[in-house]
């Protein structure tokens, strides 16, 4: 933390930590944001407090799709309005969120948790392939969407994911590339991802 300015009273200085350990997060946006809470009301610390005690003892992981819920199975595994026939394959549950804002996809999503990444340490065992394998085996599944980011290491797990499903009598496909090399889904505004989700081209 050598880039920090550290204040003289030790609890300014552990929340400058906590917030500097978060993505996305520098040194000045740290020191901002603890001195905006500083100058908070109680009220408002507590409301914020009690917003992340009830994000970490609420938030689950649906035991199907493994997106984020506060129920199990998630609302969207429960929706018999979707058709569970299709599933959608996402790196991260912020992935769920971009393509439902689209409001073009109606099937049901399987997230992974992560890419394969060698160079990082990250296998196959180590993201959630083998429970999308028990999901396609449960017999209902007749299109699998792959929509990991496109970059190297999405396109490597949709390749991979296309040889561990390859016995499977499966309909495979990728988003259309209307999404740009080395981006991220989440970053995609709701036109192209509604254009990439409607023109997604079969693999194979």
């Amino acid at each position: 933390m050598s880039n920090l300015e550290y204040s003289k009273v030790q609890p300014i200085n552990n929340l400058i930590e906590s917030f500097h350990r978060l993505p996305g997060i520098g040194p000045k946006m740290a020191q901002r944001l603890t001195y905006y809470l500083v100058r908070m009301s109680t009220k408002e610390a507590e409301t914020l407090a009690n917003a992340i005690r009830d994000l970490k003892e609420k938030v689950i992981y649906c035991s199907r799709c493994h997106n984020i819920s506060d129920i199990n199975p998630c609302s969207i595994c429960q929706d018999t309005t979707r058709d569970s026939s299709i599933i959608c394959v996402v790196e991260d549950p912020l992935d769920v969120v971009a393509i439902e804002s689209a409001t073009v996809f109606k099937g049901i999503y399987h997230v992974l948790h992560g890419v394969i990444a060698p160079m990082k340490g990250i296998g196959p065992e180590d993201i959630k392939l083998n429970d999308l394998v028990d999901r396609i085996n449960q017999g209902n599944v007749k299109e699998l969407v792959l929509a990991t980011n496109p970059n190297v290491e999405g396109d490597a797990t949709t390749a991979y994911i296309q040889d561990l499903v390859v016995s499977f009598d499966l309909k495979i496909t990728r988003l259309a590339r209307g999404l740009p090399m080395g981006g991220d889904l989440e970053y995609a505004d709701f036109v192209t991802l509604s254009r990439a989700i409607e023109g997604r081209q079969v693999l194979g």
